[in-house]
C-alpha cells in the first residue's frame, strides 16, 4: 500500500481482508482484530480511530502495525500481541507463559459464585491460577472470601501476582505443585481450570493453542491425568461439606462425575458452557 493511499481507513480495511482471509475469521471479528492491533501499535484508544479514520499514520506507525499484523497473520494469539485479555469484564496481563482465559471459564466462576454466599467468609483455593483470572474474579466478586490461588511456575504466578495487585484483590498466591504446599490446610471451597486435553488430540496443532504452554492444556493419553489427581487428593483439603469446581473437556461430564462419586462427592453434577456443552462438574465433599 503506498503512503498516499495509507489512511487510517484503507489500513484497517486492508488488515480486515487479509485477517478473514487468512485466519477463517467473519468479517466482524476481523475487523475487531484489526482494530484491536492498530490501537495497541499506536497507543490509542479504540475510538480514535473511527474519529481519525482520514488520516494518514507515518511510516513508522504503519511499519508498527504491519509487525503485528504479520504476526497475527502467522497465528499468534491476540492475547499474546497485546499482553491483555479481558475476563469477567476486567483486563488481565497475559503472556505465552500463561493459558488465555477464555469466556468458556466464566462458566467455571458463575458456579463457584453459587457456592459463595456473599455475606459468608468462605475459604477459597484456586488451583493452578495461571493468569489468576479465576481467583482475582472471585475475591473481588466476594470481598468476604479468603481465596488463595496455587500454581507451581514462578513465572506463571508472577504474572498472577501482578494482576491481583494492579486489581486491588487480597489473593494469597503459593508456588505449588497442585496441593504440595497446602498440607494441613482445608478450604470450603476448591475451583480448578486444569489441563484436559489428550496428548494426541489435534487441536493442540491449530489456532490459538499452538502458541500457549503444552503443560496447561494436555494430560495424558485421555486427557484425565490431572482430574484423577486433584478430584482424588482433594477430599484430604476440603472441610466437611466443602464443594469441589473443576472445567474438563467437552466431551468428559461423564467420567469427572464417576470419578468425583468415586472420591467421596455426593451428587456429582455437571454444568454447560456458554455453547450448551457441559465444561463443569463438581460435588459436595460428604460430611
Amino acid at each position: 500500500m503506498t503512503r498516499e493511499a495509507a489512511t487510517v481507513a484503507s489500513l484497517l480495511n486492508d488488515a480486515t481482508t487479509r485477517i478473514g482471509a487468512t485466519l477463517g475469521l467473519e468479517t466482524r471479528e476481523a475487523r475487531l482484530e484489526a482494530r484491536v492491533l492498530a490501537a495497541f501499535a499506536w497507543g490509542v484508544a479504540p475510538a480514535w480511530l473511527i474519529a481519525h479514520d482520514t488520516d494518514l499514520p507515518h511510516q513508522a506507525q504503519i511499519t508498527q502495525f504491519g509487525t503485528l499484523l504479520a504476526r497475527r497473520l502467522a497465528g499468534e494469539p491476540i492475547a499474546y500481541l497485546t499482553g491483555m485479555r479481558e475476563f469477567y469484564g476486567r483486563s488481565f496481563r497475559v503472556s505465552p507463559d500463561v493459558l488465555i482465559p477464555r469466556p468458556d471459564t466464566e462458566s467455571l466462576v458463575e458456579q463457584a459464585l453459587a457456592h459463595m454466599p456473599d455475606d459468608q467468609a468462605a475459604t477459597v483455593l484456586d488451583l493452578g491460577t495461571g493468569s489468576g483470572c479465576i481467583a482475582i474474579t472471585l475475591a473481588l466478586e466476594r470481598p468476604l472470601a479468603c481465596v488463595t490461588a496455587v500454581d507451581r511456575s514462578a513465572t506463571v504466578l508472577a504474572t498472577a501476582t501482578h494482576n491481583g495487585s494492579n486489581l486491588n484483590a487480597p489473593v494469597e498466591f503459593l508456588t505449588s505443585d497442585w496441593f504440595s504446599a497446602l498440607a494441613g490446610r482445608r478450604f470450603d471451597l476448591i475451583v480448578g481450570n486444569p489441563p484436559y486435553i489428550a496428548a494426541a488430540d489435534p487441536h493442540l496443532a491449530r489456532g490459538d493453542v499452538r502458541f500457549e504452554p503444552l503443560s496447561a492444556l494436555a494430560a495424558g493419553p485421555d486427557g484425565l491425568v490431572d482430574l484423577r489427581r486433584l478430584i482424588a487428593a482433594a477430599p484430604g483439603h476440603l472441610k466437611p461439606g466443602g464443594a469441589l469446581l473443576l472445567e474438563h473437556g467437552y466431551d468428559q461430564a461423564n467420567a469427572v462425575r464417576a470419578l468425583l462419586q468415586a472420591a467421596g462427592f455426593s451428587h456429582p453434577q455437571s454444568w454447560p458452557d456458554l455453547s450448551g456443552i457441559c465444561r463443569v462438574s463438581g460435588g459436595i465433599l460428604s460430611e
